[in-house]
């Protein structure tokens, strides 16, 4: 979700939110009225706070990030894959010839 959009989400619900504690906690109109501008100004002064650290915390891992020690892992890995693979295929085939020898009939025995 880009920034922005969550600043108008967050705005608009702390707008209803609002506007159900000024229902539940005020008498008048000018109570309803305080509550929810009050209430709807910290709900978006929190998301646009939300955002900065959202924002700074993603820039700061992007420097942080050792990409030479991740391609070396990444690369054992594959190598491990393959191997694996290879096990694999081979004891599949292993077991399809076996599954092949045992429905054969035996040359000596007819049904």
């Amino acid at each position: 979700m880009l920034g922005e959009n969550f600043v108008y989400f967050f705005t608009v619900w702390g707008f209803f939110v609002g506007i159900i504690f000024g229902i539940l906690k005020s008498f008048d109109a000018e109570g309803l009225l305080t509550y929810t501008f009050l209430i709807t100004t910290f709900f978006y002064l929190f998301s646009h706070i939300i955002i900065a650290l959202y924002y700074r915390t993603i820039t700061v891992k992007a420097y942080n990030f050792p990409k030479e020690r991740h391609e070396i892992e990444l690369d054992l890995f594959v190598k491990e894959i393959n191997k694996r693979e290879k096990l694999i295929d081979s004891a599949c085939k292993i077991t399809d010839i076996a599954i092949k020898m045992n429905n054969e009939d035996p040359a000596g025995k007819q049904s």
